[in-house]
């Protein structure tokens, strides 16, 4: 660790890697998965999952990177031998398709902050706004103006470096997200009608518990915490010796959790109150919302600070990615730090055209059924994910004798996290990868 750059202080640490786990999944997919899955019941299957099987691969990960002093690639190697090292590839090589189809979506989060500033965004109908949303998408050139305007601003973040770049920025992205949340929350729940949605979000309904709703909250409790490709790696190798890992594990695991439970009550009480039907994914944010906006005194700042908070949820899980891809290169390679990140983004942005086009003027483009995008995203959520958490958990579990130490328990907390590792994660993810395929 003497020659090697580190995080400046553990709250650095905790803000960085808690903006990794958070992303526009948090925002856009939590809320709507959890309503339709039963609310409350799955949310505390969600919330098991999470610090259990979740905070058991965190640490793993966290403690990888830091036994190694190394990203993915170089700490696989380093403590299981080199046939683990393709393990850390596959997630370089996830992390970079990740990238290249998020940072479009970052791309649009920035677009519709820039139509709520000049208003353009506000409306009514919701047929408009579906119409706006496809226009833009679909467009050749606009997406990918703001594609390269995201791309930009993540390498802008990580050429500062750890302590100065990705730390700094860590430290003004979380308590803006969380302030901007707490905002939009506390605004929602004061409109009429907004208890119902609350219901929708919270209120249990145990007869939807059943074995592909549990595997469902599995799912989504392992890849809401951004693990299986590698970011918590490299953001462990930059981690003190000195520092806790269990406890920066569980912070991590609360402040991600934490945020995706604040969207679900900052959004689900606003479209109850109106009236709305709650559509997943993109829908819900670039659809939906503008016409909540609308109907609010000073709607115009609140959509302003709702795409604000999107554009800094995409951009705090972007800079992971990217400084996941360039330890490769700078750790094992011994490739210049500068020019590896500017390569980067020159590959991100040139890979994520196609992801772009896949919405427009190649939408009948299809790769085994999918459109490019989508095909990207399944390679990622359903492929890479699942085989890195499960090849991470067998690694810690039966290989990496230095990974017990460096996690540092004791007693029936270490007896708990090797089982997890051992035989639970890897059965359990695999159920996840099968339901998946």
């Amino acid at each position: 660790m003497t020659t090697r750059n580190a995080w400046g202080s553990r709250l650095g640490f905790i803000l960085a890697a808690a903006g990794s786990a958070i992303g526009l999944g948090a925002i856009w997919k939590f809320p709507y998965v959890t309503a339709m899955n039963g609310g409350g019941a799955f949310l505390l299957l969600f919330l098991i999952f999470s610090f259990t099987l979740g905070l058991a691969l965190m640490m793993a990960e966290i403690a990888l990177g830091r036994s190694a002093a190394n990203g993915a690639v170089g700490a696989f190697k380093k403590v299981g031998g080199k046939p683990w090292a393709l393990l850390g590839l596959l997630g370089v090589i996830a992390g970079f398709v990740l990238f290249s189809f998020y940072s479009v979506v970052g791309g649009w989060t920035f677009a519709y902050l820039g139509k709520a500033i000049d208003g353009s965004v506000l409306s009514a109908d919701p047929k408009a706004l579906e119409a706006m949303f496809g226009s833009f998408v679909s467009d050749p050139i606009k997406p990918l103006i703001t594609h390269a305007l995201f791309t930009l601003a993540t390498l802008g973040i990580v050429l500062g470096g750890i302590e100065k770049g990705i730390e700094r920025a860590g430290k003004v992205l979380m308590p803006a997200l969380f302030i901007i949340m707490l905002i939009l929350m506390l605004r929602s729940l004061t409109l009429p009608g907004a208890w119902a949605g609350v219901v929708q979000f919270l209120a249990p309904d145990w007869s939807r518990v059943n074995p592909s709703m549990v595997v469902e909250a599995l799912g989504l409790a392992f890849f809401s915490l951004s693990l299986g490709v590698g970011a918590m790696v490299a953001y462990g190798s930059y981690m003190h010796s000195s520092e806790e890992i269990l406890s920066a594990s569980l912070w991590v695991v609360f402040l991600a959790v934490m945020i995706a439970l604040l969207a679900g009550l900052m959004i689900f009480p606003a479209v109850a109150a109106f009236g709305l039907n709650p559509a997943a994914g993109p829908g819900l944010t670039f659809m939906t919302m503008p016409v909540v906006f609308m109907h609010l005194p000073f709607g115009q700042g609140f959509a302003i600070a709702f795409f604000a908070l999107l554009a800094m949820a995409a951009l705090s899980s972007s800079v992971a990615m990217l400084e996941l891809i360039a330890i490769w290169f700078v750790d094992d390679l011994k490739l210049p730090r500068r020019w590896v990140l500017i390569g980067i983004a020159l590959a991100v942005f040139l890979c994520g055209i196609p992801a772009s086009w896949s919405f427009g003027i190649w939408s009948d483009v299809r790769i085994f059924g999918k459109s490019i995008f989508d095909a990207m995203d399944y390679f990622v959520s359903n492929l890479a994910m699942p085989v890195g958490g499960i090849g991470l958990a067998l690694l810690a579990g039966w290989k990496g004798d230095s990974l017990v130490d460096e996690v540092g328990l004791q007693g029936w907390k270490r007896q708990a996290w090797l089982i997890t590792c051992r035989y639970l994660a890897p059965i359990l993810i695999t159920t996840v990868l099968v339901k998946n395929l």
